[in-house]
């Protein structure tokens, strides 16, 4: 295996994390994959609660059927808010900070393969938070186009100002593609050509699969976004006519541009919770990853198929009857590869001996709701169905049972299951458990009701609404609040067992993993010498070495 040489990498001497001088480390252009991973996870974890306070003033209007707590054009811009912040400053970054840290300690490589790139890309975050932010607070930001920001709705500019709401909020959506592609680049790279000797593809993890799968789809899919974001920009600024039907342009032109990377973004997000998924069950059930090989080539198949079926979101735009059973179709065929995973998990459970520490529990739930997800996923990708509840609370139902009910969960299992590699430190069990039960509960009684909701055809969007869907709405509204309450423990965790938690062993969970072979929280370079892998990563039950070189490593001596 060809490895790309350390004189490329501008390694720094820097104390290991988790000492008291540590803290300084993440307030400045480190090239550490580490830190820069950490770095990610914060900041994407402050938008997570700005967008969160977003939903929650959102469903405190929805509680009752009248526009009675916000005026309806700031509930708009909340409502746009909320679900931009929650995918390009919470969703994205907080998944490329997870993959950032653990990548290179997986595949045992001492960095990513552009260490100045990452960090330059992490950087870009915060600029185009505040960018993003700022477009809500000045006149004519995107209240009324919606976060899809469809023309021609989106390029009226009621405020005749170049700097005006709609182009910060464009300008802030480009910035944050060109920090994707940046961080895309570099994970391939790193993927590629990084691999420790013997590290074979299938001797790879599955959680670098996914991400390598993830990072793919922004690579051919991340420019149709920005070169739109770019396009519908110029048309606001310099009266370009590329969506204005008004010179000829063509409005729906843009929703191809938008929806050829946004649903396929839909699998950028999951694809990586499904790597949590498999790396957190073998290790508390106790039993070998079912299925290895195909579940990790059916990573690349849902990469292949996401190109092919944007256009289910655009039935109700005059779209040919041709094309919308084509697009049903292949929406369709993207289930097997997903059931794939879903049957190698249930079977990698079935009959293992479960440890059902808060890791798991969260992995567990998140399982649990993406499978309902995907089979509302599955009538959704029916045309008749689609039509039917388009535009309704059906589809934003379906939509945060995946992002909240199995992304948010698996990051969550991810969180607690490496905070004691990232820290060197324990986190409290029973808030971790108190944190899983308020966010499992609160996470249906929010989302469950937005499905009658929509079949009954509330539509989604709206500030007040007829008193029949009054029940649903105080039903949501109480999970919502409830999901509110639950960051709290989670918040009190994390930074409480980092400060002053119990030291971490060094393997904790007795885990197989290349990155539990190393001190906790690794060193600088991650490895000493390079180790050379022997054996594949799930070998629990086996008692086979991982690697050939142990003496290399900090080894934890615990059984398997």
């Amino acid at each position: 295996m060809t490895n790309i040489s350390l004189d490329t990498i501008a390694n720094i001497e820097q104390p290991q994390s988790g000492k008291p001088d540590d803290w300084k480390r993440f307030f400045s252009f480190s090239t550490d994959h580490k830190v820069i991973g950490i770095q990610y996870l914060v900041t994407s974890f402050f938008f997570f609660l700005v967008g969160g306070i977003f939903a929650m003033i959102i469903r405190g209007e929805l509680i009752t059927p009248e526009a009675d707590l916000i005026d309806r054009t700031v509930y708009n811009a909340m409502f746009t808010m909320h679900g931009t912040v929650m995918l390009f400053l919470w969703t994205f970054p907080s998944l490329v900070g997870l993959s950032n840290y653990l990548v290179p300690l997986m595949i045992g490589a001492r960095d990513m393969a552009f260490p100045r790139l990452n960090a330059a890309a992490f950087w870009m975050v915060p600029v185009f938070g505040i960018i993003l932010m700022a477009s809500f607070l000045l006149p004519g930001g995107p209240s009324q186009s919606g976060w899809w920001a469809y023309p021609p709705v989106s390029i009226q500019n009621p405020t005749g100002n170049l700097i005006n709401g709609q182009v910060l909020w464009l300008l802030a959506v480009a910035i944050s593609g060109i920090s994707s592609i940046m961080g895309a680049v570099n994970f391939v790279t790193t993927i590629f050509k990084m691999r420790a000797p013997g590290m074979t593809w299938f001797r790879m993890p599955v959680f670098v699969w996914t991400v390598l799968s993830a990072q793919i789809i922004q690579l051919f899919g991340l420019p149709a976004l920005t070169a739109g974001a770019v396009m519908l920009l110029l048309d606001i600024t310099v009266g370009t006519s590329f969506f204005n039907p008004a010179k000829g342009g063509d409005p729906v032109l843009f929703q191809h541009f938008f929806w050829f990377y946004s649903h396929p973004a839909v699998y950028v997000i999951i694809l990586p919770i499904f790597g949590v998924f498999s790396e957190i069950f073998p290790v508390y059930a106790r039993k070998p990853l079912f299925g290895y090989p195909f579940v990790a080539i059916s990573s690349l198949i849902i990469t292949g198929l996401s190109g092919i079926v944007w256009v289910h979101h655009m039935f109700a735009s005059g779209t040919p009857g041709w094309m919308r059973m084509a697009f049903m179709f292949t929406t369709m065929l993207i289930a097997l590869p997903t059931g794939i995973k879903v049957f190698a998990w249930v079977a990698t459970i079935w009959g293992g001996k479960l440890r059902l520490d808060t890791p798991m529990l969260f992995g567990l739930g998140g399982l649990i709701m993406f499978v309902f997800a995907g089979i509302t996923g599955i009538m959704l990708a029916s045309t008749p169905i689609d039509i039917y509840v388009n535009n309704t609370y059906f589809v934003v139902g379906h939509f945060h049972y995946v992002i909240y009910g199995a992304v948010v969960m698996g990051m969550y299992a991810a969180l607690y299951h490496w905070f004691p590699k990232m820290t060197g430190r324990m986190y409290s069990e029973g808030l971790g458990k108190l944190h899983f039960v308020l966010t499992f509960i609160g996470t249906n009684l929010n989302f469950f009701p937005m499905h009658p909701l929509g079949l009954q055809g509330m539509p989604r969007r709206v500030a007040s609404y007829d008193p029949e869907f009054a029940f649903w709405n105080v039903v949501a509204s109480i999970g919502a609040f409830l999901l509110g309450v639950s960051t709290l423990p989670f918040i009190l965790n994390m930074l409480g067992s980092w400060i002053q938690g119990k030291k971490a062993p060094q393997n904790p969970w007795r885990a197989i993993g290349l990155e539990w072979l190393v001190s906790s929280p690794p060193s600088a370079e991650n490895f000493e010498e390079l180790p050379v892998i022997i054996a594949q990563p799930y070998g629990y039950g086996k008692n086979e070495p991982l690697v050939a070189n142990p003496d290399a490593l900090e080894i934890a001596h615990e059984p398997h």
